[in-house]
């Protein structure tokens, strides 16, 4: 049986295109891409996040279930509506005192 060039050609560039796509989503699987953050470094800000969420949740001040807490690159962003403006300063201060955080960004609203 004989096969013929073209015949073989084609599974063969289906296989060579098919290997090329796992490769490049294998490579950039290998990193996190929220603005090329290293994926240790996306551990620690989950980590921080996880953190902070924790020290809003134990504090009768803060109503922890109407704020959101994103962070990036140590930088914790605070989100949401709060009641009152101590709630808000409460919030930035608790998420300030997290041993890792470098900075806070409060866009916490005030409803009201």
């Amino acid at each position: 049986m004989t096969i013929h060039p073209t015949t073989r050609s084609v599974p063969l560039t289906a296989l060579a295109a098919a290997v090329t796509a796992v490769a490049l989503l294998a490579g950039a699987g290998c990193s996190v891409m929220r603005d090329q953050q290293t994926v240790g470094t996306y551990v620690d800000d989950s980590v921080l996040t996880t953190r902070v969420k924790a020290k809003l949740a134990d504090n009768s001040v803060v109503s922890s279930l109407a704020l959101s807490v994103e962070t990036f690159k140590g930088v914790v962003q605070l989100t949401g509506v709060a009641k009152t403006v101590e709630e808000r300063q409460t919030a930035e201060r608790l998420a300030r005192e997290v041993s890792g955080v470098v900075g806070v960004r409060n866009d916490i609203r005030v409803s009201g």
